[in-house]
């Protein structure tokens, strides 16, 4: 297994796995999104790799607004991480966030957050065991005008 630093050249492979991740968006619009993340320099994505073929995908960018439960600016943020069912439970997740972890620090991060759904149990026992603390709980609303 080995993780590398996405690049243009990946695009379709991260949208791949990502739909898997988000699966209410379409590949394309998966694949612009990607490519115009890639194109800035406060986001990267990281691809975990079994041999030739792509297992996982990590995605991390700069927060420079208020996040969460930090004390710090900018944050990284953790934006999403997916490894296929079959890769799981083979620490690529752990690696995947080592990757992300080293890479805001390079950006003189002294903090990195994420989130989750309320109701994603996974989500929430993944963050746990890699040391995230639990910040808060919210609930969101939205009114049409």
């Amino acid at each position: 297994m080995r993780i590398q630093q996405a690049e243009r050249k990946d695009i379709a492979v991260i949208a791949a796995l990502a739909c898997r991740l988000w699966p209410s968006h379409t590949l394309q619009e998966m694949q612009m999104e990607i490519g115009q993340l890639l194109a800035k320099p406060d986001a990267v994505f990281f691809l975990a790799y079994a041999e030739e073929t792509a297992v996982g995908f990590a995605q991390c960018q700069l927060r420079h607004d208020y996040v969460e439960g930090t004390e710090s600016t900018p944050v990284g943020y953790l934006e999403g991480i997916y490894v296929t069912e079959e890769y799981r439970k083979q620490g690529i997740a752990r690696a995947l966030l080592s990757a992300c972890q080293g890479w805001a620090r390079e950006q003189g991060c002294a903090e990195l957050a994420s989130d989750c759904e309320l109701t994603n149990v996974e989500s929430l026992l993944f963050h746990r065991k890699m040391g995230f603390a639990e910040a808060n709980r919210i609930i969101c609303f939205v009114k049409k005008l």
